[in-house]
């Protein structure tokens, strides 16, 4: 009877010994799933401060250029400090953060003409952000997208195949005039403001 008794116990201590492990057990890996929730938590919000520091940076970036520029509209504008053709113009704004300048209205035309009037004094056209390199005759902008607004000079485009960019004429009020992309030209780059 006692070793019935003995075994009991030692049976009962077992049972007592192995919920208190399990229970223990249990604890670290609630503990340690709690310390991932809360890395995961701190790693998220570490992302999204860094996304915040970089739209700053950007922001302050977008505002030197506005001071540098003008602003119209929901655009600012930087007119080069010299030529390029039409690629190599297009990179440099791209290189900026911003895109050649694409007028979308007479508004925007009448405000970049005046602009570059006083910012790029005795220039008598610099390029846009327009061409018809991908599909002849059809213009976009530099990105691809259709145009809903265009401002061609009296005869234009008359370049077909040869002349697949567009440039802004001072001379003719801000027309635009399709040519030559390997043509030597000032630019402005557009920066759209969030």
């Amino acid at each position: 009877m006692a070793q019935k008794g003995c075994l009991i116990l030692l049976f009962v201590a077992i049972l007592l010994l192995d919920q208190i492990v399990g229970q223990s057990s249990k604890a670290r890996k609630h503990s340690k799933r709690r310390v991932k929730e809360k890395n995961g938590d701190l790693k998220t919000q570490i992302d999204k401060l860094w996304q915040e520091v970089n739209s700053l940076k950007e922001m302050q970036a977008l505002q030197t250029v506005c001071l540098r520029g003008t602003k119209v509209h929901k655009k600012c504008y930087l007119a080069s400090d010299g030529a390029k053709h039409f690629h190599e113009a297009n990179e440099d704004c791209i290189a900026k953060g911003g895109t050649l300048a694409i007028p979308r209205s007479g508004d925007e035309t009448n405000a970049l003409r005046d602009y570059t009037k006083k910012s790029l004094p005795n220039v008598g056209d610099f390029w846009l952000g327009v061409t018809d390199m991908v599909n002849e005759g059809k213009f976009v902008d530099v990105n691809g997208m259709v145009l809903n607004y265009f401002n061609w000079d009296r005869s234009q485009p008359n370049g077909g195949k040869r002349e697949n960019c567009v440039s802004f004429s001072h001379s003719a009020q801000g027309k635009w005039v399709d040519e030559v992309c390997r043509t030597v030209k000032r630019y402005v780059c557009e920066f759209l403001i969030p």
